[in-house]
């Protein structure tokens, strides 16, 4: 394979020096060159395979290739081999060469357990929340923000086609009111995939709502009162506390790890204090952190539920879209006892614009159909007949397994640029689904200051702090993966990482300088030819 260099692509790493050439916090000024060309090798390599031109297994270009194209000495091109080799992006086969290592792992660890308070409050959302969907609709922004899949990446034409296909069969038949609990089509066919993960439901179980925030909203009406304490995973999903506080309700936030969700003794304890009414927790692959807790905690946390006989309510939004062999068993799968109100929606895997979800409980149900009479008696009966064609065809089936593979392809991209384009001490999740991903940057970056300097540059994301009613986060963001990869995502992610370097440069007294500042070690004299290997996962 012959690669040849773009001019100006690859841009040497400037971590830990500042004006003067000096490195932060003091030390002797490094050595010019050598450090600096062996970091723009490297990150030629990297690029090639974060866009895929280099795929997992395959050769990467001879030593002597790189010699020859970057005009670099063979020790430069086989340091920055090396450097590789140690971030777990390329491994080394005896008498062979390099190549692409699979599933090449990232330095970067994740977010350490959060820590908030414990006690209710009250939610009063940030002004920054309405603006969101806002600067979604607007294409002159990078859309990092608003976790809303890219229609490019949605079987919108085929769907479409089930749409048209309906209204020409029986046009007049659905512009109409259906029954409140939606087309009983589309409810059996929901019952029908829920058997998949082990949950007998009948189509009487199931109510059609406008989305899956009108299932949060019926099922938190059915179980608590206006001035109760809901139980929430810290961070949280911004919608969640919206609804929370468009119902009085209050938050009480549970200390929640990136990988492993939220922490049983902490939710014992809030338990014992008879201090909440019920629990509102994501099934799998929480907004925004991305954890799933396993199905054996996933059963403790329904026996101290049941033994203090408070209900849960969990919202299995991203359920499908899972990147391990086998799909997440919801809450409510392993609930002997029935006290689960489950929530999903197919807004963030098929048909954002549809605004169909559903909610299902057999227990509540009657408390359901009262309130959604109230809320919004029906739900548009034309798009509902087209998804229950559509389930029924086993397209829905197709366009997963594709949108899975997408997302996970974005997620990695999106870490390896994170990687290399952020300050060190940024640390970030690692989800086994969904399409988000979380952010901590350095302290004492603000990611609201951020966020208003980063749409200026044209690029959107959501600042930390509206995910807690507790002011937290404040250093941390979500970025959406969700939409296609191409150069303009790559951009925007390099520019929030330069805007974050030169917010922690200014912070610290320093000049930032341009150029990349993610480094595994600073160019200093004394320091290891090659950096640390890779670390274990927090």
């Amino acid at each position: 394979m012959t690669i040849t260099v773009v001019a100006g692509r690859a841009r040497p790493c400037d971590h830990g020096r500042v004006a003067g050439g000096k490195a932060v916090g003091g030390g002797r000024r490094a050595r010019p060159g050598h450090a600096f060309r062996y970091e723009a090798t490297a990150r030629f390599i990297t690029e090639l395979v974060d866009r895929g031109t280099l795929i997992p297994g395959a050769r990467v270009p001879s030593l002597r290739q790189i010699t020859r194209q970057h005009g670099v000495s063979l020790s430069t091109a086989l340091q920055a081999y090396r450097t590789l080799e140690d971030r777990g992006i390329l491994q080394v086969r005896p008498q062979s060469g390099f190549y692409v290592a699979k599933g090449a792992p990232i330095l970067l660890e994740t977010p350490p357990i959060s820590r908030p308070p414990a006690r209710p409050t009250t939610v009063a959302l940030s002004s920054v929340v309405p603006k969101l969907l806002e600067y979604a609709a607007d294409p002159d922004l990078v859309p990092l923000g608003c976790a809303i899949p890219d229609a490019e990446l949605l079987a919108a034409g085929r769907l479409d086609r089930f749409l048209a296909r309906a209204a020409r069969a029986k046009g007049i038949g659905y512009n109409t009111y259906t029954v409140a609990k939606g087309d009983p089509r589309l409810r059996r066919e929901i019952a029908r995939r829920a058997l998949r993960w082990g949950q007998v439901l009948s189509p009487e179980d199931v109510a059609i709502t406008c989305g899956c925030t009108e299932a949060l909203v019926l099922a938190l009406k059915a179980v608590s009162r206006p001035g109760d304490t809901i139980a929430v995973e810290s961070p949280t999903y911004f919608g969640f506390l919206q609804v929370l506080q468009g119902l009085h309700l209050r938050a009480l936030e549970l200390p929640t790890d990136a990988r492993s969700g939220i922490d049983l003794g902490a939710l014992q304890r809030v338990l014992r204090a008879r201090s909440v009414t019920a629990c509102l927790l994501s099934s799998s692959f929480n907004n925004p952190l991305g954890c799933t807790m396993s199905d054996e905690k996933k059963k403790a946390v329904l026996a101290l539920l049941a033994r203090h006989r408070v209900p849960l309510i969990e919202d299995d939004i991203y359920g499908d879209i899972y990147f391990g062999d086998e799909r997440p068993r919801p809450f409510m799968a392993l609930d002997p006892h029935g006290g689960t109100i489950y929530c999903s929606s197919f807004s963030k895997t098929i048909a954002p614009g549809y605004r169909v979800g559903w909610i299902a409980t057999r227990r509540h149900m009657a408390k359901v159909v009262d309130s959604k009479l109230a809320l919004t008696l029906c739900g548009p009966a034309l798009p509902q007949a087209a998804l229950a064609e559509f389930l029924s065809s086993g397209g829905y089936d197709r366009h997963l397994r594709r949108v899975r593979r997408t997302f996970r392809e974005n997620i990695e991209r999106m870490v390896r640029t994170i990687d290399r384009a952020f300050p060190r001490g940024t640390r970030v999740s690692r989800p086994d689904g969904g399409f988000v991903l979380w952010v901590q940057l350095p302290k004492p970056v603000s990611s609201r200051e951020l966020f208003e300097a980063a749409v200026k540059k044209g690029v959107c994301f959501v600042p930390g702090d509206v995910f807690s009613t507790s002011s937290r986060y404040a250093n941390c963001l979500r970025v959406s993966c969700g939409s296609a990869w191409h150069a303009r995502i790559e951009r925007g992610l390099e520019t929030l990482g330069e805007l974050a370097s030169a917010a922690l440069a200014e912070s610290c007294g320093a000049t930032p300088t341009p150029g990349r500042r993610r480094c595994r070690r600073a160019a200093v004299p004394g320091a290891s030819s090659r950096p640390p290997s890779p670390r274990a996962r927090p």
